[in-house]
């Protein structure tokens, strides 16, 4: 009995091996998902094609893990159950590695890490607030931060816009949405034309997609107050991947390894960015 019992175990084992083997798939072609209107992270170009920091680092990757990939764009607040439906393979949006997003999506490891701060037009008496010029360094759920207390007395009463569904956006809700009238946006492009406008005080994002912002306002934006960095928004930006995929999750690791120890997102940070995002 014990022999066919150990028998029937090994036969089992065998079999699972074999059906793991069969069901792993031969990545030869990824989709990967980009929101293309998130400048200087990705862009869509006149032509229709993907631009940016990222559909750039994508073509180095693929071609690092000997794949064909394709890039198309979608909305961003409903890329994590699109992933999830199989409707396409990788996320790469700046998208915040966190635990809450953990529960649902795996993650590559992070290949950038960037602060976030707020933006209101130039000549606003919100500009200059105290900080601005500098980095705070934040964890998940820090209260008590003497700088943070004193924004909050500085903007109470405004009306701050978010690009709705991001990190930014929980910030944003848990330290001010007390004080504040928050309004969210599908994309940070609309909210970003409400700001100059003069529609909302303020505005919070990623602090190198403003850069790009600030840019197109020639000079009407500037930031206020100081920069937030630290893990409060997570330990940088990677990849969303299906949690079934783990042998991609691997592909996309090493890739990504190569191409911070050889100096490729350092020079595509600094082609897009001005400044090194790399983890």
């Amino acid at each position: 009995m014990k022999l066919y019992k150990l028998l029937l175990s090994g036969a089992l084992a065998l079999s699972a091996l074999s059906m793991s083997a069969a069901d792993a798939k031969e990545w030869k072609t990824v989709t990967i998902t980009l929101e293309g209107a998130y400048a200087p992270w990705n862009v869509t170009n006149p032509d229709g094609t993907l631009g940016g920091f990222e559909p750039e680092l994508a073509a180095y990757l693929c071609a690092q893990m000997k794949v064909e990939c394709k890039l198309v764009a979608s909305d961003w607040d409903g890329m994590i159950p699109a992933l999830n439906a199989g409707k396409f393979d990788v996320i790469m949006d700046a998208l915040s590695v966190t635990e809450e997003r953990k529960q649902v999506i795996d993650f590559s490891i992070p290949y950038a890490n960037t602060h976030a701060g707020f933006a209101t037009q130039k000549d606003s008496p919100l500009a200059n607030a105290a900080g601005t010029g500098s980095v705070l360094k934040l964890t998940p759920g820090q209260t008590g931060v003497a700088e943070v207390e004193a924004m909050k007395t500085a903007f109470k009463g405004k009306t701050i816009g978010i690009q709705a569904a991001t990190v930014y956006a929980k910030f944003i809700y848990d330290n001010f949405g007390s004080i504040a009238t928050v309004r969210e946006y599908k994309t940070g492009a609309e909210r970003d034309l409400d700001l100059e406008s003069g529609r909302i005080d303020l505005a919070f994002d990623d602090a190198v997609y403003f850069g790009t912002t600030f840019e197109k306002a020639n000079g009407a934006l500037v930031f206020t107050g100081p920069e937030f960095g630290g893990t409060i928004f997570g330990i940088g930006e990677g990849l969303g991947l299906r949690k079934a995929d783990t042998d991609l999750k691997a592909m996309f690791d090493k890739a990504i390894t190569a191409a911070l120890a050889d100096g490729t997102v350092k020079t595509l940070s600094m082609k897009w960015f001005k400044t090194d995002v790399s983890p």
